[in-house]
């Protein structure tokens, strides 16, 4: 349920509850609900048009009021701030969560002024509804953020985030589905990454490479977790013009593949990108052989 946490972004991980529902092709293959497959900690993950199972609420809300108290022993070590990620079970604004719970999160959020919360959400258009507008200027220490995996939820969701007066603004954009062109926005932070597990949907590198080069011309925080499950294979030229090959093989360009199929790597919708499915093990975090992880400023001080 979280405490130090390995994701690249954040220090802590703090889950008020478990649970959730299914609302957005980027929960398709949601690493939580095959978790709780095995863990058991609800009886079962929400789906669409299903009835939601009972969020189960946690016992470890006393973490971060010991992070608060190892503020400035963590500050002397790092010279920043603990950032924690809430929640990474669950979704602070979900629908099916008791708003006393959602009261105490934030009552809790209050009385840990020198924590940097990380507040990142599937349900954007809920917060102002479950927020008051003024308890946005009582929290400074807090960001929103929104999961947008293409273009047609920036489209849908992106208004959303800006209109609610939060410290900052970020953008998780994990898993990148498709391209996103921003615009004229200029939130304060995006993250992208590709998709794990078994299931995994590849993610092309001109994808990523876009959202960098948007991130750079606009001065926005740009943070590359990780490639996940597949990753830009090495190619070398081809003897026939306008083919690359692979290995053994040789392509032009095709469609996309179904991603489950052998040989383990195909061609990204027309562009000479190769996906090669390596694992997450092995992929790293590299874009063009550079590590970006990159953070706003309100997460540095």
């Amino acid at each position: 349920m979280g405490e130090n946490s390995a994701i690249s972004w954040c220090d802590h991980t703090f889950n008020p509850w478990i649970g959730c529902t299914r609302v957005s092709p980027a929960c398709d293959h949601c690493y939580a609900a095959t978790e709780n497959q095995r863990r058991k900690w609800v009886a079962s993950w929400g789906e669409p048009g299903q009835s939601p199972a009972p969020r189960h609420r946690t016992k470890t809300w006393g973490n971060p009021l010991k992070w608060q108290r190892q503020h400035l022993q963590f500050y002397s070590i790092h010279q920043r701030p603990q950032r924690v990620f809430c929640a990474s079970l669950a979704d602070v604004f979900d629908n099916e969560v008791p708003a006393e719970w959602r009261a105490d999160l934030f009552s809790l959020i209050n009385r840990t002024p020198d924590l940097r919360w990380i507040l990142l959400t599937k349900r954007i258009g809920n917060v102002l509804k479950m927020v008051p507008a003024g308890a946005w200027t009582r929290m400074p220490h807090v960001g929103l953020m929104s999961t947008i995996a293409n273009q047609a939820e920036w489209d849908r969701d992106y208004p959303k985030l800006k209109a609610v007066p939060a410290a900052w603004h970020g953008i998780s954009a994990e898993p990148l589905l498709g391209p996103i062109n921003i615009g004229d926005a200029r939130p304060d932070w995006i993250i992208t990454g590709g998709e794990s597990g078994t299931h995994a949907r590849p993610m092309s590198i001109q994808w990523v490479r876009e959202l960098r080069d948007q991130c750079a011309a606009g001065g926005i925080a740009f943070h590359f977790k990780q490639w996940g499950e597949w990753a830009p294979a090495r190619l070398r030229a081809s003897g026939s013009p306008g083919r690359f090959a692979f290995g053994d093989y040789e392509y032009d360009r095709t469609a996309m593949v179904q991603v489950d199929s052998y040989p383990r790597h195909f061609t990204m919708f027309g562009s000479r990108t190769v996906m090669e499915r390596l694992g997450r093990s092995k992929t790293g975090d590299r874009l063009d052989g550079i590590e970006h992880k990159a953070f706003p400023p309100q997460l540095a001080a």
